[in-house]
């Protein structure tokens, strides 16, 4: 008996532990649910962007050359939309394409810019989560718009060199205003796209994004959820649409020098198109070189990141004006009359 008594002892005093053990995981795993909870309940308002440099001496130099960049981006376009509008001669489908691209020039660069410019100055660089949203939306509204216009520019082009006898019937009014029309309708169903995977993610921290705007990538990336799928649809949205348009202007470009090269003993003009497609294969890169470089590959974070968003967001809009507008004669002319006419008050 008292062997047996000592067992029964021991085997309670075993149930008792493990009771207590089985009390203390329900007690841990009830803690831990509810701190997951108090997490996800935890929602970012807002996002700091770390900002190009933390160095005052660069971010002043930074200031200097970006601010003079937008100064010259904003008047220079609006000058341009102001020449094709008011000159009667400027009539030419290719003019109506100008105009529009420098209208999107203007949007563009004001998305990023002058927030960028502000937060030189600023200790603690800090942008709402619906400002980051908005500045989402727009960037890629306006940017697949723009690359979306650039490939009409690219038709027009070639309807002008190649079928130079039927280019007026080809591109006539109409079709112009309803291609540029589907580049904007274009850009905002990639922009809706975009937007709708990214504000059915939840963000509970950290809200630190490694850049001086809302990039897509950043922003994702500090999600609290696995976001594979997300991240797969927009490399394909993105990405897709920019390896598309860059294949299929690069396509129309080799294809317009290959004609413009068996008409060479056309002499000036000839040479002075061919001149022209160069230096718009050279916009063509640096718009979609660095767009394929970010939204086409996985969303890590890579030091480079920044720097070729610079030039995404701000040389593009800069050269563009230049390559596509003030080289040629007749909108040079016709802005150099407008500005004496309107601005020093001189008839010629």
């Amino acid at each position: 008996m008292p062997v047996f008594l000592r067992s029964w002892q021991s085997m309670n005093i075993f149930y008792d532990k493990i009771h207590a053990n089985c009390i203390k995981i329900s007690c841990y795993n009830e803690k831990l649910f509810e701190e997951m909870e108090s997490v996800n309940d935890t929602t970012v308002t807002e996002f700091v962007l770390t900002g190009l440099s933390q160095t005052r001496e660069v971010q002043l130099v930074l200031f200097v050359m970006f601010l003079s960049f937008y100064l010259f981006i904003l008047p220079v376009n609006i000058l341009i939309i102001c020449t094709v509008r008011l000159d009667p001669h400027l009539t030419s489908p290719m003019y109506f394409l100008l105009a529009n691209l420098a209208f999107l020039d203007i949007w563009y660069s004001s998305i990023t810019a002058p927030k960028m410019l502000v937060d030189f100055f600023v200790e603690r660089k800090i942008i709402s989560f619906g400002g980051c949203i908005a500045q989402l939306f727009f960037l890629h509204f306006v940017g697949a718009s723009e690359m979306f216009l650039l490939t009409v520019m690219a038709f027009d082009r070639y309807a002008a060199i190649c079928r130079p006898l039927h280019y007026a019937t080809i591109m006539n009014r109409r079709l112009c205003c309803i291609l540029v029309a589907l580049s904007w309708t274009g850009g905002f169903v990639h922009s809706i796209i975009q937007v709708a995977l990214i504000v059915r993610l939840p963000f509970c921290g950290p809200n630190e994004l490694d850049n001086y705007f809302c990039d897509i990538t950043q922003v994702v990336r500090i999600a609290c959820a696995n976001t594979f799928w997300e991240e797969l649809a927009m490399i394909f949205s993105s990405g897709l649409i920019s390896v598309v348009c860059f294949i299929a202007l690069l396509m129309s470009y080799a294809f317009l020098l290959a004609m413009l090269k068996k008409h060479s003993s056309s002499g000036e003009s000839t040479s002075r198109a061919v001149s022209t497609c160069y230096s718009h294969i050279t916009i063509v890169v640096l718009m979609f070189g660095p767009s394929i470089y970010i939204y086409a590959r996985p969303f890590d974070s890579f030091s480079l990141d920044k720097v070729v968003s610079v030039f995404h967001t701000v040389i593009f809009p800069l050269l563009n004006p230049i390559i596509y507008t003030l080289r040629n004669k007749e909108i040079k002319a016709a802005m150099k009359k407008l500005v004496n006419r309107y601005i020093f008050c001189k008839e010629k």
